[in-house]
């Protein structure tokens, strides 16, 4: 959870999540609906997805034990070098490395390196872990970078390694590391429709890969052309509507992507969900909607619907 996110934002996730789920086993049997439910609002998905599959893994080819081993670790679904290096040396005490964004910026002031490679950075991490305690000192170094020797403003005076930092002594500590070109961010308009029934609000389901993979959602046209939007929908649902008038505007900002979506009412000109298509369309009660997985757009266009 705390992958490309901040502690303050996880803790509430975390404390319901394991409470949810509170074994590996328990995560391995839930159906991937309720798990992303409870990552509802967190973001970048396939964490969710990569962590229940990882823990039917754990449970299925190793006794629901976790393995000790780089390799075994390695080979389960989500599991990179990082979190390799984390479980080793935290869980287990094996020496091993961790290199996160706040440990790359502490390595390249403290060695002076303006534009590091990854794999330069994780030769000197890797370098410099202790065999005592190497948990505790991958822990001191993401800790460091995290609260002194910050992108802005590094509290310089009070840094343990102040006298040891290289781009301390230039005199420059904020140029180091030179930032990296950012990819640039697409700007999405996409159109949604509000389509209701009997108090019920038709929703469908992403597909299983790319982004918000598995969430639910209002029918949506990324073309942002409402009459298409009417036209997707009925080859995907066997459902006929109109496009009506416009509920209002909803903006939702990803890594790389900046979505601003339209919500228009559609107009019901009849039809049932086709045969075999609730696992990915239905019409939902606002309970119903409560135990689905909405992603945080979803809910912003959802707020949308006025009262009947």
């Amino acid at each position: 959870m705390l992958q490309q996110t901040r502690v303050e934002t996880v803790i509430p996730y975390y404390e319901r999540f394991l409470a949810r789920f509170p074994t590996v086993e328990s995560l391995a049997l839930a159906d991937e609906e309720d798990v992303l439910r409870e990552w509802a609002g967190l973001g970048y998905y396939a964490r969710a997805r990569n962590l229940h599959r990882a823990a039917a893994a754990v449970v299925r080819e190793h006794g629901g034990a976790l393995p000790a081993s780089a390799e075994s670790l390695a080979a389960l679904p989500g599991v990179g070098r990082y979190t390799v290096g984390a479980l080793r040396s935290i869980a287990w005490d094996q020496r091993a490395a961790v290199v996160d964004g706040n440990v790359k910026r502490v390595l390249a002031r403290v060695s002076g390196r303006r534009a590091p490679s990854d794999a330069e950075l994780w030769a000197l991490a890797e370098s410099l872990v202790p065999e005592r305690a190497p948990g505790d000192w991958n822990q001191a170094l993401m800790e460091l970078g995290a609260t002194l020797c910050t992108p802005r403003k590094p509290a310089c005076p009070s840094c343990p390694v102040e006298a040891s930092c290289a781009a301390r002594r230039l005199g420059d500590p904020e140029s180091f590391p030179a930032p990296r070109k950012r990819a640039a961010v697409r700007v999405v308009r996409a159109v949604a429709g509000l389509l209701s029934r009997r108090g019920r609000v038709l929703l469908v389901r992403r597909p299983g890969t790319g982004l918000l993979a598995g969430l639910w959602e209002l029918p949506f046209a990324e073309s942002g052309d409402a009459q298409e939007l009417s036209r997707a929908l009925r080859e995907r649902t066997g459902i006929s509507t109109v496009p009506g008038a416009s509920l209002g505007r909803v903006r939702h900002k990803f890594t790389h992507r900046d979505w601003t979506l339209e919500v228009v009412a559609l107009g019901d000109s009849g039809g049932r969900l086709a045969r075999g298509r609730r696992a990915e369309a239905r019409f939902c009660s606002p309970a119903e909607r409560a135990r689905l997985p909405l992603s945080a757009l979803a809910k912003k266009a959802l707020a949308l619907q006025r009262p009947m």
